[in-house]
């Protein structure tokens, strides 16, 4: 093994079979396996899925499942999707149409900023605080929108590059 600077870190999957006692056969066993200056992380997947490399099975399957659960979690706890509470199924159903139609816009947002961002990756509440929950002076013409941030708005380069990532395409 080489060594290994902080940041680096060498990767590799294992696979074996397993067959729990109340188990009718064996499953698939997947290890993933990180090593580090600081600390060795492994991960177990046991699928019934017989195709595939273990690096997809992992990375493209298990992950994405993962990410999957983690934006349901979003949708749920920081849009407050999950409160029905009204008596009226209609109404019920439209808070859900709204708050989805707040998750789009959220994630929708969080896509367009450069990946090298701190907000690339921060959660919906963060978003809501630093990017929506801005004071601004919005002024409308027939031919354009503008928007009217403070001097010392602490976003502003971001703002811009989202303006012009999320500028609908000409017709």
């Amino acid at each position: 093994m080489r060594a290994i600077a902080d940041k680096d870190a060498v990767r590799g999957f294992a696979e074996t079979t397993h067959a729990a006692g109340s188990w009718k056969r064996e499953r698939r066993v997947i290890a993933r396996i990180e090593a580090t200056r600081l600390v060795l992380d492994t991960r177990y997947i046991v699928t019934s899925i017989a195709h595939g490399t273990p690096q997809w099975l992992y990375a493209d399957l298990y992950c994405a499942r993962g990410q999957a659960e983690n934006l349901i979690k979003l949708h749920k706890s920081q849009l407050a999707s999950d409160r029905t509470s009204c008596r009226a199924a209609t109404a019920n159903q439209m808070r859900l149409i709204l708050h989805t139609a707040a998750y789009w816009l959220i994630l929708t947002l969080r896509d367009a900023i450069p990946k090298a961002h701190a907000l690339a990756k921060a959660e919906f509440a963060t978003i809501r605080t630093r990017l929506l929950k801005v004071a601004a002076r919005v002024t409308e013409t027939a031919s354009r929108v503008r928007i009217a941030f403070a001097s010392a708005c602490p976003d502003a380069h971001l703002f811009r590059h989202l303006a012009q990532a999320l500028r609908p395409a000409p017709s």
